[in-house]
């Protein structure tokens, strides 16, 4: 499984303020969407969310995302090591996105870029 990069999973009560902090470090623009009721906004290797509580306690069970290049790869690699998909994987805004917990417990978003 070829691993593209990660993004560091953070959630927020105040999205445009943590927004203008993040651009401002990073020197880049948010990429924003919406997805299920959370305001998303990626900024560099930040992803920043917030939204309803109930839906942010579930987000902040996640560690991180990882991006793949081959979504179907990373799931058969996960299964091969131990690792359980919970959620996935499904389309997103921009390819297709699964939730997997590790075997330690950990649990991390895997998303590739490819079209469903």
């Amino acid at each position: 499984m070829e691993i593209l990069g990660t993004t560091l999973r953070i959630c927020v009560d105040d999205l445009e303020t943590s927004v203008m902090f993040y651009e401002h470090l990073t020197g880049s623009r948010a990429l924003r969407f919406e997805r299920d009721g959370v305001s998303v906004a990626a900024v560099g290797c930040f992803l920043l969310m917030s939204g309803p509580p109930a839906e942010i306690e579930i987000l902040r069970k996640v560690t991180a995302t990882i991006a793949v290049k081959d979504l179907d790869e990373a799931v058969i690699r996960l299964n091969g090591v131990g690792a359980k998909v919970l959620v996935g994987p499904v389309p997103t805004p921009v390819g297709r996105n699964l939730i997997a917990a590790h075997p330690d417990g950990s649990v991390f978003e895997y998303v590739d870029r490819r079209a469903v």
